[in-house]
Parts: C-alpha cells; sequence; structure tokens
C-alpha cells in the first residue's frame, strides 16, 4: 500500500504549544512526568491483574484492556512529542498517516471499552444470580473483540479518506499529533467526504457508547435504589463509582474538546483542551480504579510480598 498516494507533502511540522524556545524545557519535564506515571500506572495494573488469579474476573479483565489501551494510546504520540520538545518537530508523511490510525483506533476502543464495563456493572448489579452466564469467558472475549474491531473500522475510515487527499500547500500542523481536524486544513483537494465522515464516525461512537452507558446505569440506579439496606446501597455505589468517574472526564474531556473546534479559528486552540483526554486521563485511569479498591490493595500486597520476600 502507498501511503503518500500523489501528495507532494513528503513530511509535516508539528507547531506544538509554544513556539517559544524557553518554554519547551519546563514543557519536557511536565510531560515526561505525566507519561512516566501513565506508563508505570497502567504497566503496573496489567501486571497486577496477570499475576494474581483472585483478579481473574470480568470485570479486571476489561480493566486489563481499558490499561492496555491507555498504555498504548500513551505510546502512540507521548514520546514523539517529547522528542519534539528538545529537537525538530518534524513527522514523515507516513509516520503522520500511522500516528493517525493507531490514535483513531485506540481511543475509538476505549469507548466500547467503557460501554463493556458499564454492562458489565449492569450484569452484576441487576441480575447478580445470572452474571456467571451472562458475563462468561466468551462473552465478555466477544465483547472485546466487538470493541477493537468498531474502533478498526472507524481508524480505517478516517485514515482511508485522509491518504486519498493531497497535501501540496503548507505542512504545518497546528497540533502536537496528527489528527483529523488539523490535517484537513492542510489539504488542496476537497474535504468535503473527510468531514462528512469525520461527523459520522464520531458522531455514531459517541451516540451509541453514551447511550449505551446511560441506559446501563439508570437501570443500576433503579436496582439499587430497591435495596433495602443502606450498607447494600453504599456497596453498589461503590463498586461503580470508579467507572463513573473514569467516563465522565474521559467523554466530558473528549466532547470539550470537539465542542470548542466548531467555533470559527478554534481548531488550533483544541490542542490545549485536548491534553485533559490524551495525557491526564490515561495517567489518572489507574489510580482511580486502585485507590479505593480493596481487591486490588490486596493483590499489590500479595504481590510485593512475593517480590521482595
Amino acid at each position: 500500500m502507498v501511503l503518500r498516494n500523489s501528495s507532494s507533502v513528503t513530511e509535516f511540522i508539528f507547531r506544538g504549544f509554544s513556539e517559544r524556545s524557553e518554554v519547551h524545557v519546563p514543557l519536557f519535564f511536565l510531560f515526561l512526568g505525566l507519561y512516566v506515571l501513565t506508563v508505570v500506572g497502567n504497566l503496573g495494573l496489567i501486571t497486577l491483574i496477570g499475576l494474581n488469579s483472585r483478579l481473574h474476573t470480568p470485570m479486571y479483565f476489561f480493566l486489563f484492556n481499558l490499561s492496555s489501551i491507555d498504555l498504548c494510546y500513551s505510546c502512540v504520540f507521548t514520546p514523539k512529542m517529547l522528542h519534539d520538545f528538545v529537537s525538530e518537530n518534524i513527522i514523515s508523511y507516513a509516520g503522520c498517516m500511522t500516528q493517525l490510525f493507531f490514535f483513531c483506533f485506540l481511543v475509538n476502543s476505549e469507548c466500547y471499552v467503557l460501554v463493556s464495563m458499564a454492562y458489565d456493572r449492569y450484569a452484576a448489579i441487576c441480575n447478580p444470580l445470572l452474571y456467571p452466564v451472562t458475563m462468561s469467558p466468551q462473552a465478555c472475549a466477544l465483547l472485546m473483540l466487538g470493541s477493537y474491531a468498531v474502533g478498526f473500522a472507524g481508524a480505517m475510515a478516517h485514515t482511508g479518506n485522509m491518504l486519498r487527499l493531497t497535501f501540496c500547500g503548507s505542512n504545518i500542523i497546528d497540533h502536537y499529533l496528527c489528527e483529523v481536524l488539523p490535517l484537513l486544513q492542510l489539504s488542496c483537494t476537497s474535504t468535503h467526504v473527510n468531514e462528512l465522515v469525520f461527523s459520522i464516525v464520531v458522531g455514531m461512537v459517541i451516540a451509541t457508547s453514551s447511550i449505551s452507558i446511560f441506559i446501563s446505569y439508570a437501570l443500576i440506579l433503579s436496582s439499587i435504589l430497591r435495596i433495602p439496606s443502606a450498607e447494600g446501597r453504599s456497596k453498589a455505589f461503590g463498586t461503580c463509582g470508579s467507572h463513573v468517574t473514569a467516563v465522565a472526564m474521559f467523554f466530558g474531556s473528549g466532547a470539550f474538546t470537539y465542542l470548542t473546534t466548531s467555533f470559527p479559528g478554534s481548531v488550533g486552540r483544541s490542542k490545549y483542551a485536548s491534553v485533559f483526554y490524551t495525557n491526564v486521563v490515561p495517567m489518572l485511569n489507574p489510580l482511580i480504579y486502585s485507590l479505593r479498591n480493596k481487591d486490588v490493595k490486596l493483590a499489590l500486597g500479595k504481590t510485593l510480598k512475593r517480590v521482595l520476600f
């Protein structure tokens, strides 16, 4: 497959956050710190779930996949972004299209992994007696396969349509990564099809995932309110609290970022808002799912004892 597709542009230049060189070093260390915390947190959670049979349940299977996506997601663009702070911020055409594909694939997949996690909570709270059947290993595997398949389809739609465009003018991307909208601004050919595909894919992903999660939690809330004991209600709310927080941060920050692009001249400014869901959310997810989770704390204690003693 020829990536350049008659394009006269062989490389792109990221404008990044600022053209002032004096802020590059502080920004480098800031994002390096976020990246290290993201890698350590997600890799630690992946290892913990893999090593402890107590955590080999549907809930932690989905969490394992979420952490894997967050880890890969961060690795797609953060190392390049760190390199750009201390060197020339240039990326090849092929490298840009590759980054775009994996970025879209992982973002779309994460949306549906969060949907699967909401369905898992619904099955556990609303139909506990049928939970082992509803969330069987085969069902969990199919949910993840479906999540990745939809993510792959969305990424192919975005990247495939981007490859048909010709870039022959400016090659400066007003962003710190190769994303759809900043790239469309550089095209010398019509982008109507790309804009239509972008609206359809993003609209479908947001609509289907947010509606599915909303319905799941509406049914969960209804079931929790019918629990007679206050202790039972508190335990049920605690089970869902971490996931609700993660969903709110991911979808909230993503929606805010893309809503800001609807205003004239705001595509460049949206890169500052996108930092939250591209850098901060992947770093916070392991903390959100671990800090108040007794199973994870117990597994961590046992693993540390096994390693140290």
